[in-house]
């Protein structure tokens, strides 16, 4: 379906107008609008599961491997999650109005910073159909419209969900149009989205680098940006190697595709001999393919473990499906000097028993999130307590790490006088 110029400012006018609405509604009637959107999620699963079913097959006529196929597929255990996630966010604080400091001048001003919605929020995805619903729902809870505009891959999926939100707003009492999608088209009517200022607040892409770097490069709005997940785990000399090899299988095999699975693994060399067969074995049982660097070349293949050469690019790389890369390293400091040239400041983990170590680790690294005897996994809004999550951004500036509720509202100062002037 193609999308004029014109449909798609009036898309963004009306969210703009329902921003407006939104951010002046109560806690209890943006939670009974959650609520009746995970009722309405429930109801349409049939049509929902149906459009999956559509999509899928004709990603797979389309050749799309496995690992797309899985971030591409919704059966009921995932829409049933979806629908959970949903109404999770009806427990959770409203961080709108919420007073983050006060405090009093000396000539008797009161000032305080008070939370308040962001106004109208673009997300661009790809082949996730489960960003439909958990965008909209934090978009909805913290007072902000949502433009929602999924991949080509999964426009059936995401308009049946979309219908279905739509639908649990309206029943709330809540303007329909705070949740629209954006109908997937040729890169003219995203350039035009992208050119929106005074209409739309943030845009948050989510999806392959090429997408978001031309985001990046064409928006007039501001952009949250989360590039890769080139994510390492490092395994120190004074590690318990059972634990090692339970958090590397779980941060690479679990699910390889999604981007706090494990790219890269570090052992030292100190521990290499005993640690790479084990954990070689291990991984190469759950299917991975292994590429190390000689040294691990050298002591996989004399264990009888099947393994590829590393080449240079394979270090930095975000595979996104069963493949890790392995480097033997000297020491501590060999560790850091790898992830600082190759990481994506998204998820560093260090697997150790030394304190001292770990510590020095947890400072010295830069990522979103840091992670001590844990899988990269975790660097999920809903494993850290945020409830659902909107993304996780690897930019600096207004969020970094997973984007709940908080990190979708601004702030602004609220200063309270008695005739003061200056």
């Amino acid at each position: 379906m193609t999308v004029a110029k014109q449909d798609v400012r009036l898309l963004a006018e009306r969210a703009r107008a329902a921003s407006r609405v939104l951010a002046n509604v109560t806690t209890g009637q943006k939670d009974e609008a959650l609520r009746s959107m995970a009722r309405h999620l429930r109801a349409a699963a049939p049509d929902i599961l149906s459009a999956s079913a559509e999509d899928v097959a004709a990603a797979r006529g389309a050749g799309k491997n496995a690992v797309f196929l899985d971030r591409l597929l919704l059966d009921a255990p995932r829409l049933e999650a979806m629908a959970r996630a949903v109404e999770a966010l009806a427990g959770l604080k409203d961080p709108v109005g919420e007073v983050t400091e006060s405090w009093n001048r000396p000539n008797g001003l009161q000032v305080r910073k008070v939370r308040l919605p962001l106004g109208v929020v673009l997300m661009i995805y790809e082949a996730r159909p489960n960003v439909t619903s958990d965008a909209a729902a934090l978009c909805l809870k913290s007072g902000n419209a949502a433009l929602l505009r999924g991949g080509s891959e999964a426009a059936r999926t995401n308009q049946a969900i979309a219908r279905a939100l739509s639908q649990g707003l309206v029943e709330a009492g809540l303007p329909e149009h705070a949740i629209q999608q954006v109908p997937a088209g040729e890169r003219e009517s995203l350039l035009e989205l992208l050119k929106l200022e005074g209409l739309i607040d943030l845009c948050i892409p989510r999806g392959g680098e090429g997408l978001i770097r031309f985001v990046a490069e064409n928006a007039r709005i501001p952009v949250v940006k989360h590039y890769q997940g080139v994510c390492h785990v490092y395994v120190h000399a004074a590690a318990d190697l059972e634990m090692a090899s339970r958090i590397i299988l779980n941060a690479k095999a679990s699910r390889p595709g999604v981007c706090n699975a494990a790219e890269c693994l570090l052992v030292d060399r100190a521990i290499a001999e005993r640690f790479l067969p084990q954990v070689g074995r291990a991984l190469t049982d759950q299917g991975v393919e292994l590429r190390g660097c000689p040294t691990t070349v050298a002591v996989l293949t004399r264990a009888g473990v099947p393994v590829k050469p590393a080449a240079e690019e394979d270090y930095g790389r975000e595979f996104l499906d069963l493949i890790l890369a392995v480097r033997v390293v000297k020491d501590l400091d060999a560790a850091l000097a790898h992830i600082a040239r190759y990481g994506s400041e998204h998820t560093e983990a260090i697997v150790t028993a030394d304190g001292q170590v770990a510590s020095r680790f947890t400072r010295e690294v830069l990522a979103s999130a840091v992670i001590w005897n844990a899988s990269t996994r975790f660097n999920d809004g809903g494993e850290l307590g945020l409830g659902a999550e909107i993304g996780i951004s690897t930019s600096r500036l207004h969020a970094f790490g997973p984007m709940g509720l908080r990190e979708l509202t601004s702030q602004k100062y609220v200063v309270h006088g008695q005739g003061q002037v200056r």
